[in-house]
């Protein structure tokens, strides 16, 4: 039972589940206090800001906190010599999210993650952790937990001391600085190999334990610099949902630097791809996959098809490209005119986007017409003479897959899906994939796309 008094429950303990936890106050240095308050909100420990960096902790690693910590970038850039290796940056990372900086090598991602960290200072802009202006704080002074590519665990040291090195900076005394490991080391399942050397343990391990040396220190912010880049495949599925578990359950603001689409796609809060030191798009992952605002970042965030394309003609919300290939209708044509605030001119060139798993391939047969029964073609025209023209509302029929036909030209079989290159009659070739095919396709079909997945780019 929790002992109450004029600063709160200080000096006192709760129980979480089974286990007991003793409250205690602790300051960013990671020094314990008796001034402050702790309070109860259901069954977690709330850390009470008092802008000193006083809040309450249990068994070494904070719970929950109703003021995390968002980091704002400000116009940070930085050049080396004439070089410009990040251009000013503008991006607000919501706090208590797992925030994704995803771009190809060079792009600048991890100049920027070493800037927020503090082991490169920016040339130009701010840095803020909430309030707090951090561009010219040192980087054991900025609270910030680091996960490095290559782990960097000291060989010479056993798990316990790895994690425990960031408390020994800290000066932290000897008792809680036993709980503060054991409970991190708890955090990431490897309490059992406090004693082993790091040549004692797999990839896997070593990572949990560079996870651990982070989280220890009670970080206001983690930053994870490609932290699975060295482990096989079936570890790093492991790790992704090891990292997204702890993210979700301490709500840690969390910053991850990645060059792999998947690892950012299925993990990210929200996301920002970068290009040659630019933030080309930002957003939640589903978004910037689904709507891409060019080239660069549809076939950078997973494999797509390209067509060129012009506007034919417009009913309501849906524009109809004619490709070489045949007429495509579109809901997603927004990006290739910055908006819906105008109809877009006829003749207008576009790039259709058409993801594989988008197109559904079917065996050579009728067309679906605009009333949805079987045709002999895919265009939209009957299906605008139905609306009428000019009319300007949504016409349902047109919301109708498109269908094109071509022939498979080459399969790939992967178990859990089926590749197949279509030949158009136009001579071009998508890429198309089927889930769970029972059998394999050949010769001539044809293939369907929904409105919704025909993405119109700028050209």
């Amino acid at each position: 039972m929790a002992r109450r008094g004029a600063t709160g429950l200080l000096g006192a303990s709760i129980a979480l589940g089974e286990r007991t936890f003793p409250i205690v106050a602790r300051r960013s240095d990671g020094a314990t206090g008796r001034r402050g308050a702790a309070t109860l909100d259901g069954t977690s420990l709330a850390r009470v800001d008092r802008g000193d960096g006083l809040a309450a902790a249990r068994g070494g690693i904070a719970v929950s906190s109703p003021r995390m910590t968002a980091i704002a970038l400000e116009g940070v850039g930085k050049d080396y010599g004439s070089t410009t290796a990040v251009h000013s940056v503008d991006l607000v990372i919501p706090s208590g999210s797992l925030y994704f900086l995803l771009g190809p090598s060079g792009c600048g991602k991890t100049t920027l993650l070493r800037m927020i960290a503090g082991f490169i200072d920016p040339t130009r802009g701010r840095i803020r952790f909430g309030t707090r202006d951090v561009t010219g704080v040192p980087p054991n002074r900025r609270n910030a937990g680091m996960v490095f590519q290559s782990y960097a665990l000291w060989p010479h040291l056993t798990v316990f001391e790895n994690v425990a090195f960031g408390l020994d900076v800290r000066k932290v005394a000897k008792p809680q600085r036993q709980q503060r490991v054991m409970a991190a080391l708890e955090q990431v399942q490897m309490q059992a190999y406090a004693q082993r050397r790091p040549n004692e343990l797999s990839g896997g391990q070593q990572q949990r334990v560079a996870l651990a040396r982070a989280l220890v220190i009670e970080p206001t912010v983690l930053l994870l610099d490609e932290p699975l880049s060295n482990l096989d495949a079936k570890l790093r599925l492991e790790m992704r949902s090891e990292i997204r578990r702890l993210c979700s359950t301490l709500r840690i603001t969390t910053v991850y630097v990645t060059h792999d689409q998947k690892e950012a796609l299925s993990m990210a809060d929200e996301m920002a791809v970068l290009r040659d030191g630019r933030i080309v798009q930002r957003g939640p992952a589903q978004k910037l996959y689904r709507r891409p605002a060019s080239r660069f970042v549809a076939e950078f965030l997973g494999e797509t098809n390209f067509l060129e394309a012009r506007v034919a003609r417009t009913d309501g919300d849906v524009v109809t490209f004619a490709t070489a290939a045949g007429e495509l209708r579109s809901t997603a044509w927004e990006g290739a005119f910055g908006g819906r605030s105008d109809a877009p001119e006829s003749g207008a060139p576009v790039l259709l986007s058409l993801r594989p798993e988008a197109l559904r391939i079917r065996g050579d047969g009728a067309g679906i017409s605009a009333s949805g029964s079987p045709g002999r073609t895919g265009s939209a025209g009957s299906a605008r003479e139905d609306a009428g023209a000019g009319s300007g509302r949504l016409n349902p029929a047109s919301t109708l897959p498109s269908s094109l036909p071509g022939h498979v030209g080459g399969t790939t079989y992967l178990g859990e899906a089926t590749q197949y290159a279509v030949e158009l009659a136009s001579g071009e070739s998508l890429k198309v994939q089927e889930s769970n095919a029972r059998t394999l396709r050949s010769g001539p079909v044809r293939l369907d796309i929904d409105p919704d997945d025909v993405v119109a780019l700028p050209r």
